[in-house]
């Protein structure tokens, strides 16, 4: 037999088949997104809104770990969009990651870009997400990843298992909202509802009829899959007399803890068991927010699922609703996050670093501009904008990685600082005016190959101190520490954990407060990393990381791929 390599790449019902040999082929599972205007009513009435296959959530991907799936995207909206892969590392291939401007330009109306989405060991839930201006409010959906063909969950297999998105709906368009932010230089109308899984629930008008439903049998254990797509706010989550038990987040296995209700950021996925073991009857599922900062306009609406026993009996008239922690209620915020253990068994080992080659301190403001003649509707007429490390980040007018792949000169500096150009009393309640204009710029940091880096947020309570959760592309971090107030570098790294910490894609630094994470920088690329907050993240909140390539061609960016959406 003739020794060669033969490479075929075809399509076939759905499928990519990779075979390499004359034996060995790889079916990688082919989807394909159609992004459009679809009507859909909420609330008593009805707007057009992005969707991908009309579907609002979107679609659920399906993969086992150490999969590749394909997706082909195709743009008949009306504006332009990207798509990220929300914690999919995608090892040494940034160029499928999605985020505009960052490692790609977006895909205009009309045109269509194949994205690759490479698994590497992430095990449990993920989502992915439009990531330009604020449309991922309508356009995002679940990614569940099963354990690797052979092998099972570290816990019973449960009898089913639910992804649960939770979500924010406005009745104004998406882009105008958007579009009047940014013009007017202020804060954004709140929310008009919270959703679960499309649908706002009872306690709205207009909704009680398409109220979700969980259909569940007595005795059976299930596996929910919990994903906050909410654009502005870190929610609570809990079910009406019964507890969750955390296994996971961020789709890597938690040592399993008992809870009556989540704390879960925009971008943070938990997986949650809990077993239907209460007397047979209707029970609400809700969510409502959690805000931290003082004097932080939110929507104060809670948003409401049925949990509904399968069998013959009479239900209550009305659900039962479950005790939430109250809107501002931080101490509770941070328990349930503060609770988060890596499973950190022989099957699922932690490598946290433990020589640190690169430190980093960065601080995380919300921050103002003066405007002309005060004519903005920020505090005092000024624009409304957030900083890390005092640089508010702007976006450029081609992507980061095309311009760092290709050598296209003065697309961005190369300068963002390590620590913060001034040092103050972080959390005091009164600081001075002067601290609260940050510089604008196009600033990347730069990572060597395979360091090691510890990052440790501060919040700010400059204009006002809020709540930031932290997202990563690229990575999964360990969290490694964190408190309340200013962090002190004697004492503090004291208290690490260095033994068990959870390892995930998106962490709520608290207000007013620190967390402290590290990971190593062997994915090269460039990877952003910003508030999950999108109007943080749109006033500047933002960094870009470029890891700079190895030592041989597995330690190489893969080359850009055909069809690149053009600037």
């Amino acid at each position: 037999m003739l020794a060669m390599k033969i490479l075929i790449s075809l399509q076939l019902l759905g499928l990519t088949l990779l075979c390499v040999g004359i034996f060995h082929c790889q079916a990688w599972p082919r989807y394909t997104f159609v992004v459009d205007e679809t009507p859909y009513r909420r609330l008593c009435s009805t707007k057009n809104i992005l969707t991908v296959n009309g579907q609002f959530p979107g679609p659920t991907l399906y993969a086992h770990t150490g999969d590749t799936i394909i997706v082909d995207v195709y743009n008949k909206g009306n504006r332009n969009i990207t798509i990220h892969w929300h914690g999919a590392k995608q090892p040494r291939n940034p160029w499928s990651d999605g985020p505009d401007y960052i490692t790609q330009c977006p895909i205009q109306p009309g045109g269509s870009f194949t994205q690759t989405i490479i698994f590497s060991s992430e095990e449990g839930t993920l989502w992915w997400h439009a990531h330009s201006e604020w449309d991922r409010a309508t356009v995002h959906g679940a990614i569940v990843i099963y354990p690797k063909k052979g092998t099972t969950y570290p816990f019973p297999k449960p009898h089913a298992d639910f992804p649960i998105i939770l979500g924010e709906w406005w009745k104004e368009d998406i882009g105008q909202l958007y579009n009047e932010t940014i013009q007017s230089g202020g804060d954004p109308n709140i929310s008009n509802a919270f959703l679960i899984n499309g649908q706002p629930g009872d306690l709205y008008p207009c909704s009680k009829p398409d109220t979700f439903k969980l259909m569940v049998d007595y005795g059976k254990t299930y596996l929910l899959r919990l994903i906050n797509s909410a654009v502005q706010e870190i929610l609570f989550f809990s079910i009406a007399n019964h507890k969750v038990t955390v296994v996971g987040s961020d789709a890597s296995y938690t040592k399993p803890f008992s809870s009556d209700y989540v704390t879960i950021s925009p971008g943070q996925t938990i997986d949650l068991l809990f077993t239907a073991d209460q007397s047979p009857n209707n029970y609400y599922i809700a969510a409502k927010a959690y805000v931290g900062g003082a004097g932080i306009l939110y929507d104060n609406t809670t948003t409401t699922a049925i949990l509904q026993y399968n069998g013959n009996y009479t239900s209550t008239s009305t659900p039962s609703l479950p005790n939430l922690p109250s809107h501002n209620d931080t101490k509770a915020s941070v328990h349930f996050t503060g609770s988060l253990r890596s499973l950190a068994d022989k099957n699922h080992p932690v490598d946290v670093p433990r020589n640190i080659t690169t430190p980093l301190f960065y601080t995380l403001s919300v921050n103002t501009i003066p405007c002309l003649n005060n004519s903005c509707a920020g505090p005092n007429g000024t624009r409304l904008a957030a900083s890390v490390n005092n640089i508010s980040f702007v976006d450029p007018s081609i992507d980061i990685l095309q311009a760092y792949y290709y050598h296209v000169n003065g697309a961005f500096g190369t300068r963002f600082p390590n620590f913060p150009p001034f040092l103050f009393n972080f959390t005091a309640q009164d600081l001075p005016l002067y601290l609260q204009t940050p510089k604008q710029g196009t600033e990347v940091k730069i990572l060597e190959y395979n360091a090691t880096v510890e990052i440790v947020f501060q919040g700010t309570n400059l204009v006002a101190g809020d709540d930031h959760p932290m997202h990563l592309h690229g990575f999964s971090f360990y969290v490694v520490g964190w408190g309340l107030g200013n962090f002190d570098e004697d004492k503090d790294p004291l208290k690490y954990n260095l033994v068990d910490p959870p390892l995930q894609n998106t962490i709520a630094v608290p207000v007013n407060g620190w967390t402290a994470i590290r990971f190593k920088a062997d994915n090269p690329g460039v990877w952003f990393m910003h508030c999950h907050l999108d109007r943080h993240m749109s006033w500047g909140m933002d960094v870009t990381f470029i890891v700079k390539n190895g030592e041989g061609l597995g330690a190489q960016i893969l080359a850009p791929p055909p069809g690149m959406p053009p600037c």
